[in-house]
């Protein structure tokens, strides 16, 4: 029974390893996404300052434009233009945390306040990769020092009581 658990605690250490490994990988994907988003995002927003400046227009005087009309569309649009610019400042600060952050640190940034689009298109199309970097092997480590503890966790109401009874005590 022994070697069972022992066996149990390997597995669930290397499949937390394996998992954990891929920290890096994915935190670089997600970064990927996040600056082809925020590229994307950039032009919208210049395309919308460009449109207002031909009208002599700053962002805020045209956004104000839209919400006045007594157009309900033109409204909605002055709402997406406002998020679209508020989510751009997410991306961009996200952004500057990645190039603040240690490589190793990086998966970090990203559980920190993830982006749901970009989180949800990285998650789909996440390809695994071997750690074959430095932090790539210290997330492993961690995951491998998580899965013994998670295997200690699961065990731990299963292991026998040890009696320290007193033996052949002599008065």
């Amino acid at each position: 029974m022994f070697g069972i658990r022992r066996i149990l605690a390997l597995a669930v250490a290397v499949v937390c390893g394996s998992v954990t490994s891929q920290a890096p990988e994915f935190s670089q994907q997600y970064r990927q996404r996040l600056n082809g988003a925020q590229d994307e995002l950039r032009q919208v927003v210049e395309a919308f300052d460009a449109d207002a400046a031909e009208n002599n227009l700053n962002r805020n005087s045209a956004i104000r434009v839209y919400e006045k009309t007594g157009s309900s569309f033109l409204q909605a649009r002055a709402e997406s233009v406002r998020a679209a610019i508020g989510r751009l400042g997410d991306l961009e600060r996200q952004s500057e945390a990645f190039d603040e952050a240690m490589p190793v640190l990086r998966p970090l940034v990203v559980a920190r306040a993830p982006d749901g689009p970009v989180l949800q298109g990285a998650l789909r199309d996440f390809e695994p990769a071997i750690p074959v970097t430095f932090h790539g092997f210290i997330w492993a480590g961690a995951g491998v020092i998580l899965g013994f503890s998670i295997a200690w966790l699961i065990g731990l109401p299963f292991r026998r009581r040890q009696r320290y009874a007193p033996r052949n005590l002599r008065v």
